[in-house]
């Protein structure tokens, strides 16, 4: 950058955001995942049931499918993360990829609704995947635009507050949709709904188009490399973030069949309801308290640390206690570990960006560790669940792999 003062939508933020755009922005941010996750805890699973063709695994059927979906939202969300940094609009840079992204997915929602075949299906939820992480993208990066780094922890916890309200809403929507085709309009009609104030009433920040990163597609595809030899506070984070979401994907990938036919529940898509609920109870008692509690210390490791560990030890009590006390135990236990978790990452992470001409392009390439488990989990669930053991074995290494991405913070230099 020249020596001339960088514009707003460059410089470190110094001004505390308030309460209202703190709201508006986690209520966004509720809806995407809503739109995300009542089809991934509810939808995907009954769909994949009634349209799995004869003498192939229902289980399969959902693997696919969502694995097709996670290895598109992989390659969007850092994509359209490049392109909203080169947004030179008079809307700013977040805002219009917010509407496009949370419209597009309420049509694909729709859409999705109405698949008659297992390929129609994976079309279609590969289509929600990419417009709702155009969204996703834009309002990462909000927090590093706007919020001062001693304020991350706090508003990084309402955001996570909000993304497992959005859970919680997304598979209460699709339980009492009336159905499959009810349960997807109700996810859409509230994604978009959700992301109406914050578009509405908040201004987003303008790029002057002098300042505007170099916009060619051999540019932009070049730009998502970030070498881990050059960064690697970044890296080591990234790792971190990936394992500890592995382990807790596979916990979550079969949680419906878990219930139907391992602990025989009589209604699993009700059990899965409560899980989520008292999970998400648990969740909302730490993940705001942990992330002010970090920006009073000046310390994220220590609490990214200890929620790892908690998650493991949560997802252990699924292979070591199959009864549904077990369950209601380990949800609570998961939500105690991945408020904090939630809140205090997503500062840290803010914390090891390269540049800020780059920040949704590079938080796009770090959401890829949110993506890619779900890629890599029905690789290694199915094996595990049919051919080494069952769902036992499935969670016991669920728990050491979330367990070895808590131990690898400490690898982080540059971040106390």
């Amino acid at each position: 950058m020249s020596g001339a003062a960088a514009p707003t939508a460059l410089a470190e933020p110094s001004e505390r955001v308030g309460r209202a755009w703190t709201a508006s922005l986690s209520l966004v941010n509720g809806a995407i995942w809503a739109g995300w996750y009542g089809p991934i805890q509810i939808l995907l699973a009954l769909q994949a049931a009634e349209l799995a063709p004869t003498g192939t695994a229902k289980e399969s059927v959902l693997a696919w499918v969502t694995g097709a979906g996670a290895a598109v939202s992989m390659v969007a969300n850092p994509l359209f993360g490049a392109l909203s940094d080169r947004t030179t609009s008079r809307l700013g840079r977040r805002t219009p990829w917010i509407v496009a992204g949370v419209a597009g997915g309420a049509v694909a929602l729709v859409l999705l609704a109405g698949a008659r075949s297992v390929a129609a299906m994976a079309v279609g939820w590969c289509g929600v995947q990419l417009t709702l992480n155009a969204a996703f993208a834009a309002v990462t990066a909000a927090l590093p635009d706007r919020v001062p780094p001693g304020q991350r922890g706090a508003v990084g916890g309402w955001l996570g507050a909000a993304q497992i309200l959005g859970v919680v809403a997304g598979t209460g929507l699709a339980t009492a949709g009336g159905g499959l085709a009810g349960g997807y309009r109700a996810c859409a009609a509230f994604a978009v709904l959700g992301a109406l104030p914050y578009v509405l009433l908040h201004r987003d920040l303008v790029l002057p188009a002098g300042r505007r990163p170099a916009a060619g597609p051999v540019a932009v595809l070049r730009g998502l490399w970030i070498s881990p030899r050059r960064h690697p506070d970044l890296a080591w984070a990234w790792l971190t973030r990936f394992l500890i979401n592995l382990g807790n994907a596979l916990a979550l990938l079969y949680l419906l069949y878990y219930l139907r036919d391992v602990l025989r529940r009589p209604d699993p898509g009700g059990g899965v309801l409560i899980l989520t609920a008292l999970n998400g109870v648990t969740l909302l008692g730490t993940v705001v308290v942990g992330g002010i509690w970090s920006d009073r210390t000046g310390r994220r490791k220590p609490f990214v640390l200890g929620a790892g560990v908690i998650m493991a030890a949560a997802t252990g009590l699924l292979a070591g206690w199959q009864t549904w006390t077990g369950a209601l135990c380990a949800a609570a236990l998961l939500g105690v570990g991945f408020g904090v978790f939630t809140s205090v990452d997503l500062a840290l992470m803010t914390e090891v960006l390269p540049a800020a001409a780059d920040r949704a392009k590079d938080l796009g390439v770090i959401n890829i560790a949110n993506s890619l488990p779900q890629v890599a989990a029905p690789v290694l669930a199915a094996p595990l669940v049919h051919h080494l053991g069952g769902y036992r074995v499935l969670y016991a290494v669920a728990a050491a792999i979330g367990l070895v991405g808590a131990l690898l913070v400490r690898r982080i230099r540059g971040v106390a």
